[in-house]
């Protein structure tokens, strides 16, 4: 049969994609039994028709349901391009049985559905993982114990680390935990039940995110417990056994199974991506960056994310010479694509250091003195605007705004003379005192380019967490870790840095208020190539 009308209709309002090589047959509501009893639900996508041929096969395991988009996007576009497709729901959604436990059960499910395969009669014993974000999860569960019929993985935007997804540096990611919950409790029950809680949750926000129990709020507006959200704000310590097994980056060392990694340079996953591809071994993988946030990379950049999976999936699972590896990334704000020798590729590592007087220099002031002070008023948070997350102002956008705000740093080079190429991740180095205040602070530190007309663009950031009674009296040393970037200041721009207290609603607010004063000696450092 053919896929549903609706898949076929999204999938014909893709644009970018190679052209279809095969038409697309359709078997829905495949029951695969796991050896606990349960049925986990599946549709298949196959070329049809394929002949005499035989095609290899690509599994895409999804907590979020088989319907739309992934049915076109995985589903119906590989199947067309010579790809047997199965899509599975993920244990306790969309249909399939059991409980869902998240992070739990991918391994041996998937290990399950790689045993179920080898009883089809169409599938040759040449497998290839593919899915973005969470959805990648449940790969690198497999690929922990990878099954020999394993030849290629394909990783968009990829999740290892559930932790690491919703604490930055040890700062609960609000923002985005409220959206990804909406999105994992809602997407697999259909389009009208996601639909119907993003509309509450954006009507909500500001309440939620302005309430004393931001979760608590939330599943008032909602009106039901997300138990993946209420589990993680619960516990903030890494260490907790709440968290236990589930950071997956150890599967991906010395993986014999060739990788591609992509992500966007404000991908709320890229740090982790970066990770992946860092501990994969080098002649087994591949990276590609683009400009794009979590959600823009299967819209805006569908088109080279597609190009690129299928190439390095038919190389690795179908043709007689398989694609070598290669890191292919934009660099900003004009300068397009590149391909790097290696990630991160060499640099030296040039600090630039706020000064009383308002700006930025490669020298760093003397003496031991407040260079400037931010402040945190929990009734008048610093917002957040752009940078990597899931929300609609993520991305790039002027900063001047925020900037302006009285209770935030800003410090500004002058006009650079020539090109600065900054490639690589970034990291501020802090010396920090916070007066008056026993228990914990957040600091937010954001690099900018600032052009001819004044405009000042996100390039960067990061935030941490303070112990203020390590930072009181003596100052505190903190080294922040800031995003990765590949970005290009241009002559006549400026670097800009800015320190703020937090950036709400993206990170969760202290209830408290407090100062920091930045002392002479702290320093943003730029990978420079």
């Amino acid at each position: 049969m053919k896929p549903a009308r609706s898949t076929r209709i999204f999938r014909r309002a893709l644009r970018g994609l190679p052209i279809p090589k095969h038409g697309v047959g359709y078997e829905p509501g495949i029951r695969i039994p796991v050896p606990d009893g349960v049925e986990l639900l599946a549709d298949r996508y196959f070329p049809d028709p394929g002949g005499a041929r035989e095609f290899p096969t690509l599994l895409v395991r999804s907590p979020y349901g088989r319907g739309l988009p992934w049915a076109a996007l995985f589903g119906m576009a590989f199947a067309e391009q010579g790809f047997h497709v199965v899509v599975q729901s993920s244990r306790g959604t969309a249909g399939s049985g059991g409980t869902a436990q998240p992070w739990r059960d991918d391994g041996p499910d998937g290990r399950a559905t790689v045993a179920w395969l080898r009883s089809r009669s169409w599938f040759t014993g040449r497998l290839g993982l593919v899915g973005p974000s969470a959805m990648a999860y449940p790969a690198w569960a497999l690929a922990a114990e990878p099954p020999p019929e394993l030849k290629a993985m394909v990783m968009h935007l990829p999740l290892h680390n559930p932790y690491g997804f919703f604490y930055r540096n040890g700062v609960f990611a609000l923002e985005d935990a409220l959206i990804a919950a909406t999105a994992f409790d809602t997407q697999h029950r259909g389009p009208r039940a996601f639909l119907g809680a993003t509309l509450r949750l954006a009507r909500g926000m500001k309440r939620i995110v302005r309430a004393e129990q931001p979760v608590v709020e939330y599943e008032r507006v909602l009106g039901r417990r997300i138990p993946v959200l209420a589990g993680a704000a619960a516990h903030p310590d890494p260490s907790d056994g709440y968290w236990q097994g589930t950071d997956l980056l150890g599967a991906a060392d010395g993986l014999d199974v060739p990788t591609l990694i992509v992500s966007g340079w404000s991908d709320v996953a890229l740090e982790q991506a970066l990770q992946q591809y860092g501990r994969l071994p080098a002649g087994r993988r591949s990276l590609l960056v683009g400009p794009w946030t979590h959600t823009s990379a299967l819209r805006q950049g569908f088109g080279t994310v597609f190009g690129e999976s299928v190439a390095w999936l038919r190389g690795h699972l179908a043709d007689p010479t398989p694609p070598k590896g290669r890191v292919q990334v934009t660099v900003g704000p004009k300068d397009g694509w590149r391909e790097l020798p290696a990630w991160p590729p060499a640099a030296v590592p040039v600090s630039w250091y706020p000064q009383a007087d308002g700006t930025l220099a490669r020298n760093a002031p003397g003496g031991d003195e407040a260079v400037g002070t931010v402040r945190h008023d929990p009734a008048h948070p610093t917002p957040s605007v752009g940078g990597a997350g899931l929300g609609r102002t993520a991305g790039t956008h002027d900063d001047q705004a925020t900037e302006r705000r009285p209770e935030v740093l800003v410090r500004t080079s002058a006009p650079l003379p020539e090109a600065i190429e900054v490639i690589g991740p970034v990291a501020a180095e802090l010396l920090a005192r916070i007066p008056d205040l026993d228990g914990a602070a957040t600091v937010f530190v954001r690099l900018c380019d600032v052009d001819e007309r004044g405009r000042s663009r996100n390039v960067c950031d990061g935030i941490a967490r303070i112990d203020a009674r390590s930072a009181n009296p003596a100052p505190s040393a903190l080294t922040i870790t800031m995003s990765s970037t590949a970005h290009r200041f241009l002559p006549g721009h400026r670097i800009r840095i800015r320190i703020s207290a937090g950036a709400h609603p993206r990170f969760a607010a202290g209830r408290r208020a407090y100062e920091i004063e930045v002392r002479s000696g702290s320093a943003v450092v730029l990978p420079v190539v």
